[in-house]
């Protein structure tokens, strides 16, 4: 099972030792061409207007959206929640426009208002999940298709529409590989 990692910016390689710790192997995607031999893709962290402009650049937009339309599973997690967004607070376009969200761009503050807090995720076992929030994203409304999967101060935090999954947080900068343990069951399914 082959699990890329949009590699345009942000934590490629910390998601690579999480896919790879799950018994997948990770690849750092480069190019659209590079989509047809993975399973499926997660979208890092990082800054979402910068990610969103290089996938115009490099043509990635449309080679996603295709990659979805046939089913395969895509995490976003950080930035990638607001790049799979269908609505973004405060702006007339999105991005990939897959996930029936509405997210709000650094919703609880500035990089110096990060933090960390456990998490209770449905679907993953074992107790609470350690959350990392960096200028974090928040999710405001969600379609009848998406499940909310955890909360914070009651506030969606980890949402998951069909083969689409997104997190808030950073999973992959914790050595709890429990999310993406749960992602690759997603594309293990889909196979």
């Amino acid at each position: 099972m082959k699990i890329g990692v949009l590699a345009l910016q942000g934590a490629v390689s910390e998601h690579i030792k999480a896919i790879e710790a799950c018994g997948a192997e990770g690849i750092a995607i480069k190019r659209p061409q590079q989509l047809k031999d993975i399973d499926g893709l997660i979208i890092p962290g990082g800054e979402s207007t910068t990610i969103g402009r290089l996938m115009n650049v490099y043509e990635f937009i449309d080679a996603i959206r295709q990659f979805s339309a046939a089913g395969k599973p895509i995490f976003g997690t950080c930035a990638g929640l607001i790049v799979l967004a269908k609505r973004i607070a405060g702006q007339d376009d999105s991005y990939l426009g897959l996930m029936d969200i509405t997210v709000s761009r650094n919703a609880f503050g500035r990089q110096r208002e990060s933090f960390e807090a456990d998490l209770d995720v449905k679907g993953i076992e074992g107790g609470a999940l350690r959350g990392v929030f960096i200028r974090a994203p928040l999710v405001t409304e969600t379609g009848t298709g998406v499940k909310v999967l955890a909360t914070y101060q009651d506030q969606a935090v980890a949402v998951r529409e069909g083969h689409l999954l997104g997190t808030s947080f950073h999973p992959e900068l914790t050595d709890d590989y429990r999310m993406h343990e749960y992602f690759a069951e997603m594309v293990k399914h889909n196979r």
